[in-house]
């Protein structure tokens, strides 16, 4: 997929419940997404008790009245991202998940073993969370939403101290659920490549998956999508995700945008070369010529196939003469013509 990463962004749409967890790895899977990511965290250690849900949280929540009291129900034990691990290792997909806080990354790298780090939107100015982070030298993902590029920038900074450029991605983001195409700013991927010189991608959250599809094209490397099993299912996320089938069709649409963007140089494929003979056209007779014929521009017409004359040769005809009998529709070869300088 020319190095497009599709991320199943899995989060808490398990409800916790690790068998719905175990489906939307399956779901993952059998889309052929490279990665599925989940999300680590205590809610005591995320939110006060007096943190309130977001607009969205609390519409596709019900009851729930704050932050801490929605999560609590999403935790996973330390034991069960152990086992999302395992399910993971013998099917063709990384398992990944972001961690809110030190202890989190510390089991996430040290006893889960993921390959590299995901960061929230939400903790791009969590900087000595960052310092923490980087200094695991894994390479790292973080999403910007809701950022600043002089936020960016502190961020990046921080990773830079022990990361090289080819170990940060960053993704452009619109934190919002669901975003509104208005929202979205994509040109701003670019931005974040031209600035920070590190691979760009896109964390999506709009509706379907056209602005996945169009980042692909603009040259993200990493696409990340919330996926779920049925957007009627309560919790926070759903709403805001897409279903299997539209999973395994953004994944198909990334791969052919990748493969179709190809390299920068202008030339002819394999394929077009075998073309050319049918497609283009060549100089033909346009009427009967003996030997002898100085050649007008009423004596030449282009027909195809392209296996004669070019017509892009057709001046430096003019003027000279035949040295064969030619009939209607015949083609015209170098050789029919006199050589430049014959008497």
């Amino acid at each position: 997929m020319n190095d497009v990463i599709v991320i199943a962004e899995a989060g808490v749409n398990h409800n916790g419940s690790i068998t719905l967890a175990k489906q939307l790895i399956d779901a993952a899977v059998s889309a052929g997404a490279q990665i599925v990511k989940f999300q680590t965290f205590k809610a005591a250690s995320l939110t006060t008790r007096e943190a309130e849900c977001a607009e969205y949280q609390t519409k596709n929540s019900g009851a729930a009245k704050s932050q801490q009291e929605m999560l609590k129900k999403l935790e996973l034990p330390n034991a069960a991202y152990l086992k999302l691990k395992n399910y993971c290792a013998n099917k063709p997909i990384e398992f990944l998940s972001t961690p809110f806080d030190d202890e989190s990354a510390r089991f996430l790298v040290n006893d889960v073993g993921i390959k590299r780090i995901k960061i929230a939107s939400g903790e791009l100015t969590n900087l000595p969370f960052i310092e923490y982070v980087s200094k695991f030298h894994k390479p790292v993902i973080l999403s910007t939403g809701m950022s600043t590029l002089e936020e960016v920038k502190d961020a990046v900074d921080i990773l830079r101290r022990q990361l090289s450029k080819k170990q940060i991605t960053l993704l452009h983001c619109t934190t919002s659920y669901p975003c509104d195409f208005s929202e979205v700013n994509l040109h701003a991927m670019e931005t974040l490549k031209k600035t920070f010189g590190v691979q760009v991608g896109y964390s999506d959250h709009t509706p379907g998956i056209e602005v996945a599809v169009a980042a692909a094209a603009l040259g993200a490397t990493v696409i990340e999508k919330h996926i779920t099993l049925d957007r009627s299912l309560p919790g926070p996320d759903h709403k805001a995700s897409i279903e299997p089938d539209e999973l395994r069709m953004l994944v198909r649409s990334v791969k052919n945008v990748s493969q179709a963007l190809g390299g920068k140089e202008k030339k002819p494929t394999t394929s077009e070369l075998k073309m050319r003979m049918v497609a283009r056209k060549s100089l033909v007779l346009a009427q009967p010529l003996s030997s002898g014929t100085v050649l007008k521009r009423e004596h030449l017409t282009a027909k195809r196939p392209g296996s004669g004359v070019s017509p892009a040769e057709l001046k430096k005809l003019l003027g000279l003469k035949l040295v064969v009998d030619k009939d209607s529709d015949d083609f015209l070869q170098w050789s029919d013509i006199e050589k430049r300088g014959n008497k």
